[in-house]
């Protein structure tokens, strides 16, 4: 492991470099905002959460800042800072190192975010940890807690691309570029998050879909002890999808995962200020009839989604790598 080299390399690919260098960064207060701070970590794991004989070191550097920045824009936070914790195994080369810190940077720069800090350590496989730090923007607190009933259920885009381009990945076939760019290269919702935070009148739920649409909506319902009624036809699916995946699509769209798009439960007046092109209604809280559950109506059926319909299908880390099928 040359850890020296590494942290040059890292030096002269980052665009602002500033806060490295000591074990550890000093942040001046005023950075922080007077409002408080929101941090979170995720980690991914080399065959659990990615394979490198799919995805380049670049996007995968792309990807280890979006996935956090996507829990601090479920916050209505504006990121600030990330440090990055990188295992690698005795085999990578300086290419690795600089390609993902090359990813790594441009989301950065996108967001005006700086890198504070990390470590680096030997591994046997690619072993990622990131933890973001961002402060707060709204005026009302954010949690799955919130929701109300008469809430307005409300998304911000296309559900299901990700799991079918990991699945096109999976079985090595190049019918759709669209969808595997989905799961390869997803964005962090930030610009919507802040138009959010922007136009709440109270406290709301919310949170992204990194582990499906369905696992966040039974989340929120739980966490708030309501009922969810949502009708798929209004849910955002992509003709390429649909295209690609006939007969499976709607399974997809709601367990897939991973394609880290906000769900809010927001009032009605808060609803008639969001762009409609950018923020979807998809349906409505009611008060919980006896035990918080989440109903889809797809057509004349109705999928009901309750604990044990939940604890089946959503995804388990402890239990599912990338060799099992998460469609």
């Amino acid at each position: 492991m040359r850890e020296l080299e590494y942290l040059k390399i890292i030096n002269n690919t980052l665009a602002d470099s500033s806060l490295l260098g000591d074990d550890c960064a000093y942040i001046d207060p005023s950075f922080l905002g007077s409002s408080g701070i929101y941090v979170t970590q995720d980690s991914l794991v080399e065959d659990v959460h990615f394979s490198l004989n799919t995805i380049t070191p670049y996007l995968l550097g792309k990807k280890s800042v979006n996935v956090n920045l996507s829990d601090l824009s479920a916050a209505c936070a504006k990121p600030l800072f990330i440090t990055i914790s990188l295992s690698l195994p005795i085999d990578c080369d300086d290419y690795f190192v600089s390609e993902f810190y090359r990813g790594v940077n441009e989301v950065c720069q996108d967001y005006d975010v700086k890198v504070a800090g990390g470590d680096i350590t030997g591994s046997d496989t690619v072993f990622i940890s990131v933890c973001a730090v961002g402060s707060k923007c709204a005026n009302y607190k954010i949690s799955r807690c919130f929701a109300k009933d008469g809430d307005v259920v409300v998304i911000t885009g296309n559900h299901g691309d990700s799991a079918a381009g990991y699945l096109l990945l999976k079985e090595n076939n190049k019918a759709s570029s669209v969808l595997v760019d989905a799961h390869l290269s997803p964005n962090a919702q930030v610009d919507k998050s802040k138009i959010i935070s922007q136009v709440c009148d109270s406290d709301f739920a919310m949170m992204d879909t990194s582990d499906g649409l369905a696992d966040a909506l039974y989340k929120i319902a739980d966490a708030s002890d309501v009922c969810i009624e949502v009708d798929l036809d209004d849910v955002p699916i992509s003709s390429e999808l649909k295209k690609t995946f006939p007969d499976s699509y709607k399974n997809l769209a709601l367990w897939g995962g991973e394609d880290y798009q906000l769900l809010c439960c927001v009032s009605k007046s808060v609803y008639e200020k969001l762009d409609k092109y950018k923020f979807f209604k998809i349906g409505v809280v009611k008060k919980s009839e006896g035990r918080a559950n989440v109903k889809i109506k797809d057509g004349c059926d109705t999928l009901l989604i309750d604990e044990d319909i939940f604890d089946k299908n959503s995804f388990n880390h402890f239990t599912q790598d990338m060799s099992e099928d998460r469609s």
